[in-house]
């Protein structure tokens, strides 16, 4: 099978897994416990955060499970810290769920937020965040790369703005983070990744920030300096740190990418919905007319994997938010497939994709 579906998941490195049973058998013990085995697990799992402090230019670390739960961290533990401050949080209407229904729990204990509107290419428009922000605002949420038409936010150019009026800047930085260059000198406060976008492995992730005091939302034992309580997989954080190091943008991507822009143009009834300026290894495509369950499981008879919209909304059937959110026209919306290039993407696989598309789409319209 061709997997062109690597933004809702990748396959591991070989590197990585190498890295995850060689920690496993050799220092198995718990990092907490006080003997020399212990101390020799937590020797390892500090390398592995302060090579990851190194790469992401951040003063402290939480390995969580993934990007969801660095999100809730990053909201919920942030907005109750600061709420003596204020109760006020900005974010886009596209933001992934985790974010969304985060932001909508703290609503319920009284916080204020205010949803950006989007373009049609998906983008918040600066200005427009700049008239959102009151004098109570705390927190700014948004994601570098939406991961389900590539879209790509100036968070650089944001968080010089908000640095000016000391408000906290977060950032989902899970489908950008190795894919995009990040400008050490405006990183924002707040950075959520997850392991198994950059050929990690499922299960890990971290929260990744700097100058913030954050509140914990899980209690227990207080591991993770007491923000993130439960004991740690060593294991974990060293394979996340293996990923993180040898991810890197893959120039290919760029050119895939405008090779099947002008591909997909070529046929009648098919948009490109991925905005022009959008990350290279994601392009999104809607045909008219077509369900986007059709498409995928067209190509996927043809060996080929793609996607709806994301992961996260192609199981339950319904309009992603995104989608919604960017104003696609209704004869285009129910049709989006995304197709997310990874490490292990090659021409072949680009080549065999605009075949499996061509028959598809023959099938599909009757010509």
């Amino acid at each position: 099978m061709i997997y062109l579906d690597n933004s809702a998941t990748t396959r591991p490195r070989k590197e990585v897994l190498d890295a995850f049973v060689a920690a496993n058998e050799r220092f198995y013990a718990n990092p907490s416990s006080l003997h020399v085995l212990g101390n020799q697990a937590e020797d390892l799992l500090e390398t592995a955060r302060n090579q990851l402090k190194e790469r992401l230019y951040m003063e402290e670390i939480v390995f969580t499970s993934g990007g969801t739960e660095a999100n809730n961290l990053a909201l919920i533990g942030t907005a109750r810290s600061y709420q003596h401050r204020g109760k006020h949080i900005v974010t886009a209407q596209t933001e992934h769920p985790s974010v969304l229904n985060s932001l909508a729990a703290l609503e319920q204990e009284g916080f204020s937020v205010t949803r950006l509107p989007v373009s049609r290419s998906g983008a918040i428009d600066v200005d427009e965040l700049k008239n959102a922000l009151q004098s109570d605002t705390i927190l700014v949420s948004l994601m570098h790369i939406n991961n389900e038409i590539g879209t790509v936010h100036p968070i650089a150019e944001i968080a010089v703005l908000l640095k000016e009026r000391r408000i906290f800047f977060h950032v989902d930085a899970v489908q950008s983070i190795g894919k995009l260059v990040f400008d050490p000198a405006a990183m924002p406060d707040l950075l959520s990744i997850s392991g198994h976008k950059i050929h990690g492995l499922k299960g890990s992730g971290l929260l990744a920030y700097s100058g913030v005091q954050l509140q914990a939302i899980q209690y227990g034992g207080g591991q993770e300096s007491g923000i993130r309580s439960g004991t740690v997989s060593v294991a974990n954080a060293v394979a996340l740190a293996k990923a993180l190091r040898l991810a890197q943008p893959n120039p290919l991507h760029l050119t895939w990418n405008q090779r099947l822009r002008g591909f997909f143009s070529e046929f009648n009834g098919v948009k490109v919905v991925s905005p022009k300026d959008a990350a290279p290894h994601i392009l999104a495509v809607a045909v008219k007319g077509v369900k986007g369950e059709i498409l995928v499981s067209g190509l996927q008879k043809e060996s080929v994997i793609v996607s709806t919209s994301s992961a996260c909304s192609s199981k339950n059937g319904d309009t992603s938010h995104v989608i919604g959110a960017i104003g696609l026209p209704r004869e285009f919306k129910d049709g989006v497939m995304r197709i997310s290039f990874g490490a292990f993407t090659e021409e072949q696989d680009i080549i065999a994709l605009q075949s499996a598309f061509q028959r598809v789409y023959r099938t599909i319209k009757g010509v």
